[in-house]
C-alpha cells in the first residue's frame, strides 16, 4: 500500500500513473488508424505487434481531381520541397509529365513550420550552393510579382568565445572562394546592425548581408503555382498506399484514388519520409527522427523594424527575427526531446502539433532573455511546439535510394526547409531528367547510410544529440557521444585495453589514437573513450599521434583497418572480368596474385568510387574501398551493371566477415616471417600482390602487401574467428621490434604527407583521375570500353582544369598558428586559385601539409587549362582564418627521408606518373605481376 507523504511512495505512484495514461494513449491511437484499405476495422492484434506498421490515412473527401493512368514522374508531398521539384522538372520541359500529390489540402500548411530564413551560413560548400541558389531564386520570384514574403534583412551571427569567432574568421576567408560578401563586426557594430540585443557579453559578430526572411507557405504557394501553369497536375487529398518496382525499378503507385503507373517517384513527404519508405518492397531506408522544436510568438511591440536583421547567438543556441510586428524566436537545446516513441506516426499536420513544454524551453528562454533583454517587458503571443525530422548525422537526406531505382527521396531538413528547397529540388528534377546534377551532392546522399542508422532506438539515442549540433563550433573530427559501441571489430576489446580512443564511421568504432593516461575507469576495467579536438590549433594529442606516426615510420606500427568496406566479386566464366573491366578506368585483367588501384568514373570522369582490387583467381576478386563507400559502392554497380552480366555475377558484401589488421613499418616483413611459413621476400611476395597465408595457428588469411600509407607492410584479411588470435601473436611477437599501436589520426597523416588522395574529401563525382594526378591509372587502350572514357579523352585532348597539389606551409608555428583544417584558399601570385582539400601535420617534414587544388583564371573570368609549368612558376599562399602563410607547392609524391629505404616503395608515387609507371598512353598487356597499379 502506497503511503501518502512519501517521496519514495509519490515518485512511485507517478510513474504508475503515467504509464497508466501511456499504454491508455497507445492503445486509442493505434486503434485510430489501424483499418483495412477498404474501411473495414482490423482484426484485433496486441498493439505492441501492430503499432510499428505505418497506415496511410483514408482522406476525409475524395480527391481533388482525376488522376492520370501514367505519368513520368509522381511526387508525394505537397510541402516547400515537393513543390520545388514539381516546379524544376516543369521548367525542364517536364510539367505536363509530373502530378504531385497530397494527402491533405495544401491550403491547410501552416506558417509555424519554419523560421523562415533564408541565407548561405552553411560549412559545407555543397549545402551553400543550395542554400546560394534558393537565395537567388526567392529574389526573383519576388520581382515577378509572386508572394514569397522576401526581406533582404541580412544576418547577424553573434560570437561569445575566441574559438567561435576563430570559426567566423575561417569562414569569412572562405567567402572569397564562394562569392560570399562576409564581414566581421566588432561587438559595437553588432550593436549598430540591431540595437534590441545586449552586447557585453560578445566578441565579435559575422554579418551576412545579403541573407533575409521570407514566409516559406507563401513560397511553396508560388513553386506550385508556377509549377501548375507549366503543366504539372496537383491532386490533394490523395495517400500513397504502395509503391511498386519491376525489376528493381520504380513502376507504379498505389493510392487511394486510384493507381497511377510512372517511371520516377520522390519522397518529399519530410516528417512522414521514413514511414512511406516502408510502402515499397524493398523498403527504402530513410533514417530520420521526430524531435520536438519550439518557436516563440510576440505580440507587436514599438521599437523593432521590419528590416530587423535575423539574429543567431550560436553560443547561447537561440535566434529571432521580427515577424508582423514583433519577434519569432527559438533555439536548439543541447538535448532534444524525441517524440512519438511508441512509433505511433500522426498522419495529419494538426497532430504534428504538440502542447507546449515550458518546462523544457526554460533554459532556451533565458539565453533570449539575456540576449534581447525587451523581450522581458513585452507581451508574450504564443509558444508552439512543433515536430521536426532530424537525419542522424545532422545533414539533410537526399537523391537515390540505394534499394530500388528511380525511387528518390528529399527529407530531414531540420528546421531551414525553406532555405534549401530550391537548390535541392533543382538538384533531383536534374537527376530524374538527365541522370546527373553539377554539384557533387555525395555528402547529402541517402547512400552514406546503413541499415544500422534506421533503426528506431538507434535513431531515439543519436538524434536526441542532433538538434544541439546544429548551433555547436564545428571543431574539426568532432563525434558524436550517442549511438556508439555498435559495429565492433573481434580485437575491439584489445585495442580499448591497450588505450584505444575512439572515433566512429559508418558506425565502426576505429581507433583514433591510443592513450595511456586515465585508460581505465574507477573499477579499473579499460573505459571507452571517444576522440576529441575541440580546437582549431595545436590538437591535444598531438604528442600521442607524433609517437605514432614514429613507430609506423621506424619500427612497428599496427593498425586496424576493419571499418573498410570489402567486397567480393565472383562469376563461373569470365563474367566478373567483363563488368570490372566495364566499372573501372584501369585494367584489372591482371594476373591472379595481383592487386590495382582503379577508380570507377561516372560518365563525366569523376570517381564514383576509388577502390583496390586484388584477383584472388582467374574469377574471382576482392575489393577494398574508402568505409563510407558501403552502401554507396554496391548500389552503384548494381545499377551500373549490364543486363546481360546480372545472372553471371554474384557480389557480396564481406565487410563484417573479415578483420583487417594492418602492420607498416621497415621491420614488418620481419616480424610477420617469424609468424608464417610463407617466403615473404621481395622475389616471391613483392609489393602490390595478394597471397593467402598462416599466421600462427590460423589459416585462410588473405594478405595484401600494400598499407595505404606509403610504407611498407602489410594488410591481414582475417576471417573473425582468428582475428583475436593473430593480433596477439603480432603484438606478442612485435615487442622485440618497437611495435606499437596507431590510431587514423597517425595514418592519414602518412598519407597527407605521402600525398595520397582521399575519397570523399580530395576526390568525388566531379573529380577525374587526370586533375588529380592519376591518369596512369586510366588505361585508354584496353579492349573493353569503360564508364567515362569518352569524358576523359575529351580532358586529355582539351587539357584539365584544375590540378591537384601538395603545398608545405613555410613560417607556420604548429604550437601558436590555427591548424590548416581543409576549406583554407590558396593564392597564387596573390590571385585567389583553388581551396585544400585535405590537411594535416606531416611529421618527418615539420610543416603543415596541404592537399588541394589550383585553377587558372583569366581577368574575365575564363578557366584556362593547368599545366605543371603553370603550377611551379607561381608564388604561393594558404590563407588560415584571415591569415595567409607561404607555401612551397609539389605536383609529385616526395621521397621522404628515412633510415630504412625502401626500393619498391620509393618508385611507386600515389600521385603523378613517374617514368618506372605505367604510361598514359602506352598501353601494353601486363607481363609482370604488378604493372598496373
Amino acid at each position: 500500500m502506497y503511503k501518502y507523504g512519501s517521496t519514495q511512495s509519490a515518485s512511485v505512484l507517478r510513474k504508475h500513473v503515467a504509464r497508466k495514461h501511456w499504454l491508455e494513449a497507445a492503445a486509442a491511437s493505434s486503434a485510430r488508424y489501424l483499418h483495412n484499405t477498404d474501411g473495414n476495422q482490423a482484426e484485433s492484434k496486441p498493439v505492441v505487434f501492430r503499432k510499428r506498421k505505418f497506415i496511410p490515412q483514408e482522406p476525409s473527401k475524395v480527391s481533388d481531381g482525376c488522376l492520370p493512368p501514367q505519368v513520368g514522374v509522381i511526387i508525394c508531398g505537397g510541402g516547400i520541397m515537393g513543390a520545388s521539384v514539381a516546379y524544376h522538372l516543369a521548367l525542364l520541359g517536364w510539367g505536363k509529365n509530373t502530378l504531385l500529390i497530397e494527402q491533405e489540402s495544401i491550403a491547410a500548411k501552416k506558417p509555424w513550420s519554419g523560421s523562415g530564413l533564408v541565407g548561405r551560413f552553411e560549412s559545407g560548400y555543397t549545402e551553400l550552393k543550395l542554400s546560394e541558389y534558393t537565395t537567388q531564386l526567392i529574389k526573383e520570384f519576388t520581382k515577378k510579382g509572386l508572394r514569397t514574403g522576401w526581406r533582404q534583412v541580412g544576418s547577424l551571427n553573434l560570437a561569445r568565445t575566441y574559438d567561435r569567432m576563430i570559426s567566423f574568421k575561417r569562414m569569412k576567408t572562405q567567402g572569397v572562394a564562394w562569392n560570399i560578401p562576409w564581414e566581421m563586426l566588432s561587438p559595437e557594430e553588432c550593436k549598430e546592425k540591431c540595437p534590441l540585443i545586449k552586447v557585453d557579453d560578445i566578441l565579435g559578430g559575422l554579418w551576412i548581408p545579403d541573407d533575409g526572411v521570407c514566409e516559406p507557405h507563401l513560397v511553396c504557394d508560388s513553386f506550385l503555382e508556377e509549377a501548375k501553369r507549366m503543366g504539372v497536375q496537383v491532386v490533394e487529398h490523395c495517400a500513397v498506399k504502395k509503391i511498386r518496382a519491376t525489376d528493381g525499378k520504380v513502376s507504379q503507385v498505389d493510392t487511394t484514388s486510384g493507381d497511377v503507373k510512372c517511371d520516377f517517384f520522390v519522397n518529399c513527404t519530410g516528417f512522414w519520409a521514413r514511414e512511406v519508405g516502408t510502402l515499397s518492397k524493398p523498403k527504402i531506408k530513410i533514417p530520420l527522427r521526430a524531435v520536438e522544436h519550439h518557436y516563440l510568438r510576440t505580440k507587436p511591440f514599438e521599437g523593432i523594424s521590419p528590416m530587423n536583421p535575423f539574429v543567431r547567438d550560436f553560443d547561447g543556441r537561440v535566434y529571432f527575427r521580427e515577424k508582423e510586428g514583433g519577434v519569432l524566436a527559438g533555439g536548439f537545446e543541447r538535448e532534444a526531446k524525441v517524440s512519438l516513441e511508441d512509433g505511433v506516426i500522426p498522419l495529419s499536420q494538426k497532430e504534428r502539433v504538440f502542447p507546449p513544454d515550458w518546462d523544457h524551453f526554460h533554459d532556451i528562454l533565458d539565453e533570449l532573455l539575456k540576449r534581447v533583454p525587451i523581450l522581458k517587458t513585452v507581451n508574450l503571443d504564443k509558444l508552439t511546439n512543433v515536430l521536426q525530422a532530424v537525419s542522424p548525422d545532422c545533414k539533410w537526406i537526399m537523391g537515390e535510394s540505394p534499394e530500388i531505382e528511380n525511387y528518390y527521396v528529399s527529407a530531414g531538413m531540420k528546421t531551414i526547409g525553406v532555405s534549401s528547397a530550391g537548390g535541392i529540388g533543382r538538384a533531383l528534377a536534374d537527376l530524374i531528367v538527365n541522370g546527373s546534377t553539377s554539384l557533387d551532392i555525395h555528402i547529402l546522399d541517402v547512400s552514406r547510410f546503413l541499415g544500422l542508422h534506421n533503426n528506431r532506438k538507434f535513431l531515439t539515442d543519436r538524434c536526441k544529440e542532433v538538434p544541439g549540433k546544429h548551433y555547436q563550433i564545428a571543431y574539426p573530427f568532432d563525434e558524436f557521444k550517442t549511438g556508439r559501441n555498435l559495429r565492433m571489430s573481434p580485437i575491439y576489446p584489445a585495442l580499448k585495453e591497450a588505450g584505444a580512443v575512439f572515433g566512429q564511421t559508418m558506425g565502426y568504432e576505429r581507433p583514433s589514437y591510443f592513450d595511456q593516461k586515465d585508460k581505465r575507469d574507477e573499477f579499473g576495467m579499460p573505459s571507452f573513450r571517444i576522440a576529441e579536438t575541440n580546437t582549431f590549433g595545436k590538437p591535444p594529442w598531438f604528442d600521442i599521434v607524433a609517437s605514432e606516426y614514429n613507430a609506423c615510420r621506424e619500427r612497428v606500427g599496427l593498425a586496424d583497418y576493419s571499418s573498410f568496406t570489402k567486397y567480393d566479386l565472383w562469376s563461373k566464366d569470365n563474367e566478373v572480368v567483363d563488368l570490372l573491366q566495364y566499372l573501372c578506368s584501369n585494367d584489372v585483367d591482371v594476373p591472379v596474385g595481383s592487386i590495382i588501384h582503379t577508380g570507377m568514373q561516372n560518365e563525366y570522369g569523376g570517381y564514383e568510387n576509388d577502390c583496390s582490387l586484388a584477383r584472388l583467381t582467374d574469377t574471382h576478386y576482392m575489393m577494398i574501398a574508402p568505409t563510407i563507400q558501403q552502401t554507396r559502392s554496391m548500389s552503384w554497380i548494381r545499377k551500373k551493371m549490364p543486363s546481360h552480366l546480372r545472372s553471371g555475377v554474384s557480389i557480396s558484401d564481406v565487410t563484417s566477415m573479415y578483420t583487417a589488421i594492418c602492420i607498416m613499418g621497415p621491420y614488418s616483413r620481419v616480424l610477420l616471417s617469424e609468424l608464417t611459413d610463407t617466403d615473404l621476400s621481395p622475389n616471391n611476395f613483392p609489393f602490390f600482390t595478394y597471397t593467402e597465408l598462416d599466421v600462427g595457428l590460423a589459416n585462410g588469411i588473405r594478405a595484401l602487401n600494400i598499407t595505404h600509407t606509403g610504407e611498407l607492410g602489410y594488410v591481414l584479411y582475417i576471417p573473425n574467428e582468428y582475428a583475436l588470435h593473430v593480433y596477439e601473436r603480432l603484438y606478442q611477437s612485435g615487442h622485440k621490434y618497437g611495435i606499437q599501436h596507431a590510431g587514423y589520426y597517425a595514418t592519414r597523416s602518412l598519407r597527407i604527407e605521402k600525398f595520397y588522395a582521399f575519397w570523399g574529401q580530395d576526390l568525388d563525382t566531379n573529380t577525374t583521375p587526370l586533375e588529380c594526378g592519376r591518369s596512369w591509372r586510366v588505361k585508354f587502350n584496353k579492349p573493353i570500353d569503360f564508364i567515362g572514357r569518352a569524358a576523359l579523352q575529351k580532358q586529355r585532348e582539351e587539357g584539365v582544369k584544375r590540378m591537384y597539389v601538395q603545398l608545405l606551409l613555410n613560417d607556420h608555428d604548429h604550437e601558436v598558428d590555427v591548424w590548416c583544417w581543409g576549406n583554407e584558399p590558396i593564392y597564387r601570385d596573390g590571385k585567389y586559385c583553388g581551396m585544400t582539400t585535405t590537411t594535416g601535420y606531416g611529421f618527418t617534414l615539420e610543416k603543415q601539409v596541404c592537399l588541394g587544388f589550383v585553377r587558372n583564371v583569366d581577368a574575365e573570368g575564363n578557366e584556362l587549362p593547368v599545366t605543371n609549368e603553370f603550377v611551379l612558376s607561381g608564388h604561393y599562399e594558404v590563407e588560415v582564418a584571415g591569415m595567409r602563410f607561404e607555401a612551397k607547392v609539389n605536383l609529385h609524391s616526395p621521397n621522404l627521408p628515412t633510415k630504412f629505404p625502401d626500393k619498391e616503395r620509393e618508385a611507386y608515387h600515389a600521385t603523378r606518373d613517374k617514368p618506372v609507371q605505367a604510361d598514359l598512353l602506352s598501353y601494353t598487356k601486363p607481363v609482370g605481376r604488378h604493372t598496373n597499379q
